[in-house]
């Protein structure tokens, strides 16, 4: 009953006009950029957090998450018209989708990459609804020290999981952290790492690091790639698959909604990786592996089905630990921590039209996405032709804009080109941005309950091994970066990254 009781808090939440207005807003913005390759979701989100200031939490997070899912949706449809992913995510989809639009059926391949995600998004949101309590009331359980534990096994995931060699990663989590040391420090009233900067002693805005290193280093990134072939597929043909496409898709959607569901709790897995792993699964299960890259359903079944299930249960860790499981979600944390919030599991109690209205936003999000990509295919293949050249000044001009608008200060646009033109040596030295954010977001929040559980205990180190959670979850951690140094363990994981 208390799950009824909180979907239709949700539910009442949502059925707003400004709300459902919002939700839209989102997901078509979502589709749109989803579509448009050079321009993802992580790129829009950082653009548009200085304009949620003046919005409701509520409605600014379902706003933001319907950006972050409505993008894998739209990821496919440039994928298998274009064989050009507008996403990481639907990089795999490009596979079989491309080559069953090539054989005349791209109408069926749009239309059972929609439905996948529109199953594994619907079952994903209920996963949400399910498990995120009992995950809140477990982490109720958890200390300063717990919770510093918590933080270092989610940076380690996300070594893990980086693309790119582990050392790599490992210096951006630590150069995340002393970017997150900047400032002055709360318990002495000491500036650090601000040599002499009077505009640096508030700390870097995470608007301003995260615009630099994902948006404009992105924007420098695609202008030095070649314009893509126009090649997109004028003749979509049937847009809903028969009853034999059916039935060798819905095994997969299930597979991929699973699997999904499990690499968007992980830290530093998210959607890309787990599409990469349900098509791998899928192709070893298959009774003729040679059918794939020739137009098998299943390839584009499920590893939609998985990108769209692993971006929405990634919100599961953000809202009821405050650990985000990538840039993105990363990204969302930002802006829950612009409006004031901190993630943890007192959000359930504390407010709880924003926990469950983002829940419930996420079933309307899902069916707004099928009704708006399956009936405007042919708006979407006109976008395609827009090319990158043409929107690029716009976008740098708004996130100058944007980047203003937080403090009123110039300092921070030159500093959000500073971290743009450091991003983009990041990109070129093959350096995942995300363990970074990750380390930015996380520093703070880690040197804070490391202090309060060495206060607690009078400076008493022992105590992140004596408790049981914080004992386990750095053993894991531990485990973790162990098994990145086993040669056989390194070689698959490079291999897989390959692949």
């Amino acid at each position: 009953m208390d799950l009824l009781h909180n979907l239709g808090l949700g539910f009442s939440v949502v059925f707003t006009l400004g709300n459902l207005a919002y939700c839209f807003a989102g997901v078509l913005l979502g589709t749109i950029v989803g579509v448009l390759p050079g321009v993802g979701p992580v790129v829009t989100i950082a653009l548009l957090l200085p304009m949620t200031f003046g919005l409701p939490a509520t409605t600014a997070i379902i706003m933001l998450a319907g950006i972050y899912y409505g993008a894998q949706y739209g990821g496919s449809t440039t994928a298998i018209l274009m064989k050009l992913p507008g996403e990481p995510s639907s990089v795999v989809t490009a596979i079989d989708g491309h080559a069953m639009a090539q054989k005349g059926q791209a109408g069926v391949a749009l239309g059972i990459a929609a439905i996948g995600s529109f199953v594994a998004g619907t079952l994903a949101a209920g996963f949400m609804a399910l498990f995120s309590p009992a995950l809140a009331d477990f982490a109720l359980e958890f200390g300063p020290a717990d919770n510093f534990a918590l933080m270092a096994f989610g940076l380690i995931g996300a070594v893990v999981l980086a693309r790119g060699e582990p050392l790599k990663a490992i210096a951006m989590v630590l150069t995340g952290l002393a970017l997150g040391l900047v400032g002055t420090d709360v318990s002495s009233s000491q500036e650090r790492l601000t040599f002499g900067a009077a505009s640096l002693a508030d700390g870097l805005s995470f608007v301003v690091v995260s615009m630099g290193l994902v948006g404009v280093s992105e924007i420098i990134a695609n202008l030095e790639r070649s314009e893509a072939e126009q090649n997109a597929q004028h003749h979509i043909g049937r847009l809903l698959p028969n009853r034999a496409e059916l039935a060798a898709s819905w095994k997969a959607i299930l597979r991929g909604t699973g699997i999904g569901s499990l690499f968007g709790v992980l830290p530093g897995a998210g959607a890309a990786l787990a599409s990469f792993t349900a098509y791998s699964a899928e192709k070893k299960l298959a009774k003729d592996p040679s059918r794939f890259g020739q137009g098998a359903i299943e390839g584009v079944a499920g590893p939609e089905s998985a990108n769209n299930a692993a971006a929405q249960t990634a919100l599961v860790p953000l809202l009821t630990l405050g650990l985000p499981s990538g840039a993105t979600t990363a990204l969302l944390l930002g802006a829950l921590t612009i409006q004031g919030i901190v993630p943890g599991p007192q959000i359930m109690n504390d407010m709880p039209d924003l926990f469950w209205g983002v829940i419930a936003s996420m079933w309307i999000g899902n069916i707004l996405l099928v009704i708006l990509n399956l009936p405007l295919i042919g708006l979407w293949v006109r976008m395609m032709r827009i090319p990158y050249r043409l929107l690029y000044p716009a976008i740098l001009l708004f996130c100058a804009i944007g980047v203003y608008s937080v403090a009123n200060t110039a300092a921070d646009v030159f500093l959000t080109a500073l971290f743009g033109v450091l991003g983009y040596v990041f990109i070129k030295l093959d350096c995942d941005p995300a363990p970074l954010l990750l380390g930015f977001i996380l520093g703070p929040l880690m040197e804070e309950n490391f202090r309060r559980a060495l206060i607690i205990t009078q400076g008493d180190f022992h105590v992140f091994v004596a408790r049981p959670i914080s004992a386990t979850l750095l053993l894991a951690a531990l485990v973790l970066l162990v098994t990145l140094l086993v040669p056989a363990i390194r070689r698959g994981r490079e291999v897989a990254f390959q692949e």
